[in-house]
């Protein structure tokens, strides 16, 4: 093992000896100092039309719209570990077109085959694919896998570059923390997580920065471990910017069925923040599905009638180390998109829609890859990877008080501590 004192990390540095792909003579180094653009290897379960890999892959072969301009591929795709190669696999057909190699393993895709790492970047999408489910409705994605063999050859070649990781860090708590460890072990950046915080919003508005927080509530639609996680990260992403910066997680609960709105009515989530945070969805159910008309569906008392009968409402409560009070609610059958409200201190509300453009295109992934590029180019990841060690724990112990009889569970394990970036990174 190689400790962060002796490890040595510098992008686009790598052994005169090091091969690479399709006939490429230069290291990494050099095509740097020729201003070329960086290398990297993408590592995904699977390159099909509407998944992850494919949404986000492509993005780096053909570039993404951004801020209204159409914004070329600052990097290069060198390789591509697929591990799931089905029959509408596209990793063949896009690597024939753009010119990379696909390779058997992680560890020769890092290195295109040769005996060094011959990469500036490597980007992890462990999304989709034919993959087992545990017993608390987890699908085992192997993101922490393939997270270690990366590691792995940074390890015995002594150089890492910065790593992305799509989505959650892991099912687990304690990989996901042994990853972040790793990453600040071998002093190399790391992103991740999910494009809901850096999607448009509709208001543009953000919380800002340094303000005291009384409550926080965010909505959608989904499962718990698949959705919630998207929904949960938006609101993170906003209320992390709060005075003091984030604590840490106390306690987590997941409540379902009617002891969703019992919570409710006792104030533990605010029903004044769901009424704002439903105003500013434009897919609710009920009348407005059936005929356009208006409706208050936290004063009309319908809101339980429109939830979908195999899928009960479930709130995730989470309790912050500095007092903080959250709710994520999933109200299946209620409304079609994420949504947020927050109120400060002095008793002002900010509410908001993470707004996420229709498939085939799904634009604010984008916006996603451009912080990843950001990365790799500059060496410096923009916003802390703790927010997901966070957010992928919170989903898992939810997952847990379900298992345990729906108990309220302190999580110790969570005092993740961090500061957000000032800037605002979201889409407009």
């Amino acid at each position: 093992m190689i400790d962060r004192r002796n490890f040595i990390y510098t992008i686009g540095a790598v052994g005169a000896s090091a091969a690479v792909s399709r006939g490429q003579t230069q290291t990494p180094a050099q095509a740097s100092a020729d201003g070329q653009k960086k290398r990297i290897a993408i590592v995904t379960t699977l390159w099909e039309y509407l998944s992850h890999g494919q949404h986000m892959g492509d993005r780096f072969l053909v570039g993404y719209p951004m801020d209204g301009l159409w914004q070329p591929p600052r990097t290069q795709v060198v390789s591509a570990f697929v591990a799931q190669q089905r029959e509408n696999d596209l990793s063949v057909r896009r690597s024939q077109d753009h010119g990379f190699n696909l390779y058997p393993t992680i560890a020769d895709a890092l290195r295109c085959g040769g005996h060094q790492l011959a990469v500036d970047g490597v980007v992890v999408i462990g999304e989709h694919g034919d993959y087992p489910l545990n017993e608390k409705g987890q699908i085992l994605y192997p993101r922490f896998e393939f997270f270690q063999e990366a590691v792995r050859v940074f390890e015995q070649d002594g150089r890492a570059v910065p790593m992305f990781n799509d989505k959650h860090l892991s099912y687990s708590s304690k990989l996901a923390a042994q990853m972040v460890d790793d990453s600040k072990r071998l002093d190399f950046p790391f992103l991740a997580g999910s494009s809901i915080p850096v999607t448009f919003r509709n208001p543009s508005v953000d919380l800002p920065y340094g303000a005291e927080v009384a409550e926080a509530l965010a909505i959608g639609m989904g499962g718990v471990d698949h959705t919630a996680f998207h929904v949960y990260e938006g609101l993170q992403a906003m209320v992390e910017r709060r005075r003091g910066g984030e604590t840490g997680v106390r306690s987590v609960q997941l409540l379902e069925g009617e002891a969703v709105w019992q919570a409710g009515r006792e104030g533990r989530w605010s029903l004044r923040l769901l009424e704002a945070a439903l105003s500013r969805s434009d897919s609710l159910g009920g009348d407005s599905d059936l005929d356009s008309r208006p409706q208050d569906l936290v004063r009309n008392g319908k809101l339980p009638e429109l939830i979908e009968k195999d899928e009960p409402p479930v709130a995730i409560m989470i309790e912050y180390n500095d007092g903080l009070r959250a709710a994520v609610l999933m109200l299946n059958g209620v409304l079609g998109d994420f949504n947020a409200a927050i109120r400060l201190k002095n008793d002002e509300v900010i509410s908001t829609q993470f707004y996420t453009p229709p498939e085939p295109n799904v634009v604010y992934s984008g916006r996603l890859m451009a912080h990843v590029e950001e990365m790799i180019v500059s060496g410096k990841a923009p916003y802390p990877v703790e927010r997901t060690q966070l957010t992928s724990s919170v989903i898992e112990r939810a997952l847990d008080s379900r298992l345990a009889g729906f108990r309220s569970l302190e999580t110790p394990e969570l005092n993740v501590r961090y500061q957000a970036p000032d800037r605002t990174l979201f889409a407009s």
